[in-house]
């Protein structure tokens, strides 16, 4: 007899496993490919002028006047000799207390073991978002005791646009993430073990998470909510202890916390300005859908723009529209379902976690006026929510032990492959490309930075040290770089075979315009970047 080989076809489970590890793969390589693509933004250049340890006023003391190449502009983004963490920690301290240190610390030391280019301080997030992985698979098991629902949360996480674009940026955000899944499942753990160390272990993830965002308060809000429901509003054990523990945490963070009301906070006037409601819907809507499809793909302007106030025209001639549509419906049902068909411990924290945080910017503009619940950003943990409960939702409709029929297996396995497909397109066209909608104020600064490079030798003239700071990421080497105050008078610059303005402040440019020689044209559609034309 012949030897016959037989080849066994692999099952369901066999074939779910092998998708799970693909999309895992997919996941990793969206967050380390291409990371150095997209412009480096103005926030991210803030960012390296913090591990540096020097300050705006410091750099402007120092080149104030002086026309520098690149180079020489940017040694003020990287740690040096002079300057330690003690002084990142006080720039943060002195100018921009509502960004908790701990990021900035780790950022720092990074910098100064791996080098200060934006790939390497880019690395620092991504690799932090990698550990969100597991996290949500272990929150997953805490909260849901289902294996399968936590492998599902993970594979929306690896795919979601929203956190891959924030994996792949120089700023605290992917930390925030990591932090909050690590409270949430300390929490867990501490009411189901009830035990001294495990409480003790989730006071320490409170200071960890308020040393990472300062909106994490929020998060333990939320908690307490969840805590004090579950333990039917009574003064139990149970809660004394949450009590304590958070308690534990904030007396943690006390010291960073003075600083805070010391120093107040600054968020830029672009915070309050006033927005139509109707403009604040759509882009919350956009923010959500972002998490897991990302209608950016579909056009070549940015969704919106908080300072302009230039929103995109959504037509529903776009096919993505309805893409986005759908997105929403399943998040808006999967939120209903779980309140329906889980245990109150399961939606309740669900809803906290979604509510509490997501209600706070939102109720915050609505009242006080202004647009801060635009950025997608401080709703972190909102989102995170959702994904859970989308989750959960999925994993219920396609396990076949849930009495559902094949058919219906069959639809939410065909939903659960459309919106995991819906992520991996957006990620894959995302990145390729060298600016995104996160990328907000900076949008158009890679068309900026070509104009720039076509010239032979140009100078690049600006009243807004940061602005430069960030451009100069793009520029050629040949490029000379000045900052300028409105105090000083204009003149020829003769050696030069083009002289742009570089989002120049009002009065420096009405100063050109009055009292220079040259006359003042727009180099670009948006006008933050202009040509100055030597009148002969």
């Amino acid at each position: 007899m012949g030897n016959h080989l037989k080849f066994n076809r692999p099952t369901s489970g066999q074939w779910s496993k092998y998708l799970i590890l693909i999309i895992l793969l997919l996941g990793i390589g969206f967050r380390l490919v291409n990371i150095d693509k997209k412009v480096y933004w103005i926030d991210e250049a803030y960012t390296s002028l913090r591990i540096s340890g020097y300050t705006k006023a410091e750099i402007i003391q120092e080149i104030d006047g002086r026309q520098i190449n690149v180079k020489d502009l940017q040694q003020y983004q990287r740690p040096n000799d002079n300057k330690d963490v003690g002084d990142t920690i006080q720039g943060l301290a002195l100018h921009e207390p509502q960004h908790s240190p701990l990021y900035f610390v780790m950022a720092h030391f990074w910098a100064k073991l791996f080098g200060y280019s934006v790939t390497v301080m880019r690395s620092l997030p991504a690799l932090i978002s990698l550990l969100t992985l597991p996290c949500i698979y272990w929150l997953c098991l805490e909260l849901f005791e289902s294996p399968l629902t936590g492998w599902i949360a993970i594979a929306l996480l690896c795919v979601s646009p929203f956190h891959v674009l924030y994996a792949q940026e120089a700023r605290q955000y992917s930390l925030w993430t990591l932090t909050t899944l690590l409270s949430s499942i300390a929490l867990l753990r501490a009411m189901r073990l009830s035990t001294l160390m495990s409480w003790v272990i989730y006071g320490i993830t409170v200071s960890l998470n308020l040393y990472s965002y300062l909106l994490s308060g929020l998060v333990f809000i939320g908690h307490g909510i969840y805590v004090f429901c579950i333990e039917k509003f009574r003064l139990s054990k149970q809660l004394v202890r949450y009590g304590l523990a958070s308690l534990f945490g904030i007396i943690a963070f006390l010291p960073w916390l003075r600083l805070v009301i010391e120093n107040g906070i600054e968020l830029g006037d672009w915070a309050d300005k006033e927005t139509p409601l109707g403009k604040l819907i759509t882009r919350w809507l956009i923010n959500l859908s972002s998490v897991f499809f990302d209608i950016q793909i579909g056009y070549n302007n940015p969704l919106f723009d908080v300072r302009s106030g230039r929103d995109l025209k959504f037509s529903y001639d776009h096919l993505l529209i309805y893409f986005d549509i759908l997105i929403l419906i399943i998040v808006g049902y999967s939120i209903y379902f779980i309140f329906r068909h889980s245990q109150q411990r399961v939606w309740l924290f669900i809803l906290t976690m979604i509510a509490v945080v997501g209600m706070f910017p939102i109720a915050q503009d609505l009242i006080l006026g202004g647009q801060r619940s635009s950025m997608a950003r401080y709703f972190i943990p909102c989102y995170l929510g959702i994904q859970l409960a989308v989750a959960y939702l999925l994993a219920k409709k396609i396990n076949p032990l849930n009495g559902k029929t094949i058919k219906q297996q069959q639809l939410w396995r065909l939903v659960a492959i459309t919106v995991i497909s819906g992520g991996v397109l957006s990620c894959a066209i995302s990145s390729q490309a060298e600016t995104w909608w996160h990328k907000y104020s900076n949008y158009y600064t890679p068309e900026e930075a070509h104009i720039i490079n076509e010239a032979n030798r140009p100078l690049v003239i600006s009243s807004d040290i940061m602005r430069l700071v960030s451009l100069s990421y793009l520029l050629d080497p040949k490029a000379t770089l000045q900052l300028i105050d409105t105090k000083d008078s204009p003149k020829v610059f003769s050696s030069f075979s083009d002289v742009f303005l570089y989002r120049p402040s009002p009065k420096l440019r009405q100063k050109f315009e009055e009292e220079s020689p040259y006359d003042v044209k727009p180099a670009h559609k948006r006008k933050h970047l202009w040509k100055l034309v030597l009148v002969r």
